[in-house]
C-alpha cells in the first residue's frame, strides 16, 4: 500500500506559478508510475501529467504541455508538478496518483491522494 499526500496548492494570479508536491508513504515508489490529474467544478477528472519509474519518460495533456513539468525524487518518495503561466482554466483540485508496483506510467492508477486546490484568478 502507498499513501499519497499533496501540498502546494493555493490562489495565484493568471500568469503566475505554483509547485505541487506529492509525498508518498508506505512502500517505495521507485517502481511505480506516478501521475497528476485534476478535476474542475462540474467536470470529470482529467489527466494532467505522468512520469515513468526513473523519470526518464513523461507525458502531458495537450492543455498543459510547455507550461507544466512533472518530476520525481525516488529517494524522497516525492513527485512534483511545476506549473507556470497559469490560466484561469487551470483552476481545479489536483490529485496525485500512483500505479501498483511495476505499473506503467501510461497504465492504470490504483492509489490516489486527497487532492489540493489550485485557483487561478484572472
Amino acid at each position: 500500500q502507498v499513501q499519497l499526500v499533496e501540498s502546494g496548492g493555493g490562489l495565484v494570479q493568471a500568469g503566475g506559478s505554483l509547485r505541487l508536491s506529492c509525498a508518498a508513504s508506505g512502500r517505495s515508489i521507485s517502481r511505480t508510475g506516478m501521475g497528476w490529474f485534476r478535476q474542475a467544478p462540474g467536470k470529470e477528472r482529467e489527466f494532467v501529467a505522468a512520469i515513468s519509474w526513473s523519470g526518464g519518460s513523461t507525458n502531458y495533456a495537450d492543455s498543459v504541455k510547455g507550461r507544466f513539468t512533472i518530476s520525481r525524487d525516488n529517494a524522497k518518495k516525492t513527485v512534483y508538478l511545476q506549473m507556470t503561466s497559469l490560466k484561469p482554466e487551470d483552476t481545479a483540485v489536483y490529485y496525485c496518483a500512483a500505479t501498483s508496483p511495476g505499473g506503467a506510467y501510461y497504465g492504470t492508477y490504483d492509489y490516489w491522494g486527497q487532492g489540493t486546490q489550485v485557483t487561478v484568478s484572472s
